[in-house]
């Protein structure tokens, strides 16, 4: 079992890598400082010489398709027989997140669907050198309640969200935009895909969270590769529906009218997807055991970190998912994961820790926090049931009820000694106190009853308490002057 997992994997990391090694990027054509106007930019003799060659007209109908996984993005353009062919493959520079699809502002990912773009969504004064708006959220997005706003094709690679490209390859995809409408084109059609779906690919996500999603969009894209002209899209029911004849009205979030697929893509579409399940088949057996992961923008990120040495701090070109990514064992993606989950939940106690510490300080001074009494519960109790008893002082014993007798039934907790009373003559008298911390006392008959062992207990948990017990009661109690000068003012 071992040593087929391992063929399976090397088997299908031969197909991934066929997926782009066969297909060269396009070198782009722009010398960007021979460009003295981006909007009316003329696409190179070297490119317009190609269209000739496949028989395309310079301002023929194009189409757009990307693929995250692979990092690339398509311009297909029509030729004499409205059928499409691929004139141009870029790689992408730079897109934010991982695969699936956008959801809300601020997730950092990139849209993936059907989306049209009018001309009105070009943008000539972009920040990144030139923009195309993607349109998103489009119907089917707004119908599912995924939000978000500026979501673009841009040049200057660096993305928050967006399909970035170089400078240089956006001059050249602006201007092919430009002549298709100049040639009539009302819109052109955006794939924004996560893979190329095929059986292989589609086996290998199969179990990705997003993989109900990509089934609905596949047969948008099936329907591409069989007839070679963009797809006609419509939302009903808050999913995407593909090339459907209806006497009825498509409404995105109400229910589909009754609709139909034309005899003639019936036909090719039955003889297509009999050939892709016994692919997915085939796929699925060579997959058993495995699952894909799929890495994080970090991770894509960290395989190009070279490219950006000598470049523009805003310059941040990402990997692809292919090269970041792997197949695994279930149980060896699994501990990873949990050992993830483990390392972000630290983080989180740290930033809690953080926050609670920076609560407790305002401009960098300290900010006292309420912090529990630190006097044993029977001390703290008798000061604060006996406050007189605490405040007694030597006058206060000898003139109470009883005299010194009567002193010792008071519950009092702190007795002070004056030390200058207790001070050898001869020497100088210092002001120092002791303080003799003693527990709350009962009747001497009750006194009497209690074990001796108790009572010896009783008097070292005061004489270990009595640190403490000093200084709070210190501050309890009011100055007291010196005996000789009680008459003073």
């Amino acid at each position: 079992m071992r040593l087929t997992h391992l063929v399976a994997t090397a088997a299908i990391a031969a197909l991934l890598a066929s997926c782009t090694a066969n297909e060269a990027m396009d070198t782009v054509d722009v010398d960007l400082k021979k460009v003295s106007s981006k909007v009316n930019y003329q696409l190179s003799g070297k490119i317009v010489q190609k269209m000739q060659a496949m028989s395309m007209a310079k301002d023929s109908p194009i189409m757009l398709r990307i693929f995250k996984e692979e990092g690339v993005l398509e311009v297909w353009k029509a030729n004499s027989s409205n059928r499409f062919e691929m004139l141009r493959q870029y790689k992408i520079c730079a897109w934010s997140g991982k695969l699936g699809p956008k959801v809300k502002e601020g997730d950092r990912q990139a849209p993936e669907g059907f989306y049209p773009i009018s001309p009105g969504q070009m943008n000539p004064n972009s920040s990144y050198y030139l923009a195309i708006n993607t349109g998103f959220p489009n119907r089917f997005d707004q119908a599912n309640g995924r939000f978000g706003t500026n979501l673009m094709i841009h040049g200057a690679c660096s993305s928050s969200g967006c399909y970035s490209m170089t400078d240089e390859q956006m001059q050249e995809i602006f201007a092919l935009s430009r002549d298709a409408y100049k040639g009539g084109q009302q819109a052109i059609q955006l794939q924004a895909l996560p893979f190329r779906m095929t059986a292989e690919n589609m086996a290998r996500h199969r179990n990705s969270p997003n993989i109900d999603f990509w089934n609905m969009l596949k047969p948008g894209y099936d329907q591409f590769e069989i007839t070679k002209r963009p797809p006609e899209v419509n939302i009903c029911e808050k999913k995407y529906v593909f090339n459907q004849q209806t006497d009825g009205k498509f409404s995105p979030t109400g229910q589909c009218p009754a609709m139909s697929t034309p005899a003639t893509m019936q036909g090719a579409l039955a003889s297509y997807n009999k050939k892709y399940n016994d692919d997915y088949a085939k796929a699925t057996k060579k997959l058993d055991g495995l699952v894909w992961y799929e890495p994080t923008e970090a991770e894509r990120k960290a395989i190009v970190a070279k490219q950006r040495v000598g470049k523009e701090l805003a310059y941040a070109p990402t990997g692809t998912s292919l090269d970041a990514g792997k197949l695994m064992k279930v149980a060896d993606l699994e501990k990873q994961e949990a050992r993830r989950t483990e390392l972000e939940e630290a983080k989180k106690a740290i930033e809690i820790q953080k926050a609670e510490l920076d609560k407790s300080t305002r401009n960098g001074k300290s900010v006292p926090v309420p912090a529990e009494n630190p006097l044993p519960k029977p001390v703290q109790q008798a000061a604060v049931e006996q406050p007189g008893a605490a405040r007694k002082g030597f006058w206060g014993s000898l003139f109470s009820k009883g005299g010194a007798d009567a002193q010792q039934l008071e519950p009092a907790a702190v007795a002070p000694v004056d030390a200058a009373q207790q001070q050898p003559a001869g020497q100088p008298q210092t002001v120092q106190h002791s303080v003799a911390v003693a527990t709350p006392q009962p009747a001497a008959t009750a006194t009497a009853k209690k074990p001796a062992d108790a009572a010896a207990a009783q008097t070292v948990a005061s004489t270990e308490a009595a640190p403490m017990a000093e200084q709070a009661l210190a501050e309890q109690q009011p100055k007291k002057r010196p005996f000789w000068k009680i008459w003073g003012n």
